[in-house]
């Protein structure tokens, strides 16, 4: 017996959420369930999180979390529960089944069945923005060694657990060469343990039009946040519906299940809405804490159902389905076809089951990190970089010396190109004069002569080589 964590959710969570556990008790599945409330109804309350204190105890308790979509309150001061969630618990890998249920589903890809691992807590999802000038913000794009490797390894694990052939890896590495090279180089690092997985790495955009195009060539894929986020979609919805996928959200203490669509207010209380995609995450759930062969009863029982053509209004389909059903029929469907298997559809054999544990992250020894410059950032109407130019050397100092200046990345001076169109925003490099050692005294000199010639600087990046290696960006043009 298990003790899990439910929440019912807003819209149309109380629905599915009471189909989902009516279909697990119907099979056998051993649970002990905690009712939590989280969502719309706590942020009215006055609470901004969505979510208490006794229920954070409670998750944190059970440690299984099975949630139906919440609704976040529009306007600002309301942040996303789901996204706290998943970075609160350590939730690092979100795992998205994405198989076609052809021909009782309309999808262009019948072979379709590929699974995506999604990294779920860094990257531009840090959420760390700021505005600089009047016209320009910047959204900081976080990627750690630490996140590379819990991810890429899980990715890796999962393939050998469930029988997949092949990693691959979506980044755009060729532009963002610090972030996402260095998830490239912990993908190929971490490939390379696993001679028996193929694998292989593609640009996120001809990788994403391939996937769009011909997703059986593609097993297990494995992406930072952002694109993890709009491909798992993308790839849901080509199955045939988003409203028939499920997820998992595992960290190394705590996993969330939960369906990837949202709350859809406008169906709530009208038992239309499809059980299907928590009903997914449930079974996703079931495999995690070792009951398989109920995860296996439940699975087939809805393929089964959904091969009889007996269908919820958003999948309903003249000439393929046989009856229009609601939450609640539905779901006595699927119990009425426990024990049975489809006929067209592959059944599922679940055999594998349990936590995919992975190593916790052992720091490698400090690299040799030597201070070579530093990138100051300023905001600045003129449009003539020779003007600007002409002010920062005035900053220069023995040691440091203004060597680039760029404009949204593009370099402008020196010898820079009159047609590149410059925003209020530079930045402005200054490089250690060769032979010189620069120290961060440096540094705050060349800050304190910017405010003598009414230079308005925003921020700086500090220069370093790590072990030899260059450890920030060129300009544009450089």
């Amino acid at each position: 017996m298990t003790r899990i964590t439910v929440a019912k959710g807003d819209g149309i969570g109380p629905e599915i959420m009471d189909a989902t556990l009516m279909i697990l008790k119907a099979a056998g599945a051993q649970l002990e369930i905690d009712e939590i409330e989280v969502g719309e109804k706590v942020y009215l309350a006055g609470n901004t999180a969505g979510i208490s204190d006794e229920a954070w105890e409670t998750i944190r308790r059970n440690k299984i979390f099975l949630k139906a979509p919440i609704t976040t309150p529009q306007g600002g001061g309301y942040k996303s529960l789901n996204v706290t969630t998943r970075k609160t618990l350590g939730l690092f890998a979100n795992v998205r089944p994405c198989k076609s249920l052809h021909p009782f589903i309309a999808t262009k890809h019948p072979d379709m069945d590929l699974v995506i691992v999604r990294e779920n807590e860094e990257d531009l999802y840090a959420g760390i923005e700021h505005q600089q000038t009047d016209e320009v913000v910047q959204c900081l794009k976080l990627i750690s060694r630490p996140g590379c490797e819990k991810i890429v390894t899980y990715a890796f694990e999962y393939a050998r657990k469930y029988g997949r052939k092949k990693v691959t890896c979506f980044t755009k590495d060729n532009i963002m060469k610090q972030t996402d090279g260095l998830f490239h180089k912990v993908f190929d690092e971490i490939a390379s343990q696993y001679p028996d997985i193929e694998n292989e790495h593609w640009i996120i955009d001809i990788g994403a039009a391939k996937m769009a195009d011909t997703p059986e060539a593609f097993d297990v894929i494995v992406m930072p946040n952002l694109y993890g986020d709009v491909l798992s979609d993308v790839a849901a919805q080509i199955t045939g519906s988003v409203g028939l996928a499920g997820s998992a959200n595992i960290g190394h203490d705590h996993a969330m299940f939960e369906a990837i669509h949202g709350s859809a207010p406008r169906r709530a209380g009208q038992n239309m809405a499809n059980p299907s995609g928590l009903l997914q995450g449930a079974i996703l759930m079931l495999q995690h804490i070792g009951q398989s062969e109920i995860a296996e009863k439940v699975q087939n029982a809805w393929l089964k159902t959904m091969e009889d053509g007996v269908h919820t209004y958003d999948i309903f389909k003249e000439g393929v389905s046989t009856q229009k059903v609601g939450t609640k029929e539905f779901a006595e469907a699927v119990i009425a076809n426990l024990g049975q298997i489809p006929k067209t559809l592959k059944k599922v054999e679940l055999k594998n089951s349990g936590v995919i544990s992975i190593p916790r992250h052992v720091r490698k020894p400090k690299a040799k990190k030597e201070l070579v410059g530093v990138d100051v950032f300023v905001h600045w109407e003129g449009t003539n970089p020779d003007i600007i130019a002409e002010k920062l050397q005035k900053m220069n100092n023995q040691t440091l010396q203004l060597s680039m200046i760029t404009n949204r990345g593009v370099k402008v001076w020196p010898q820079g190109f009159e047609e590149t169109f410059c925003t209020d925003h530079w930045r402005c490099r200054f490089s250690v004069v060769d032979g010189k050692t620069p120290s961060k005294s440096d540094i705050i000199e060349v800050l304190s002569k910017a405010v003598e010639v009414d230079v308005d600087t925003i921020k700086t990046e500090n220069l370093y080589m790590f072990d030899g290696v260059r450890g920030y960006s060129l300009g544009q043009g450089q």
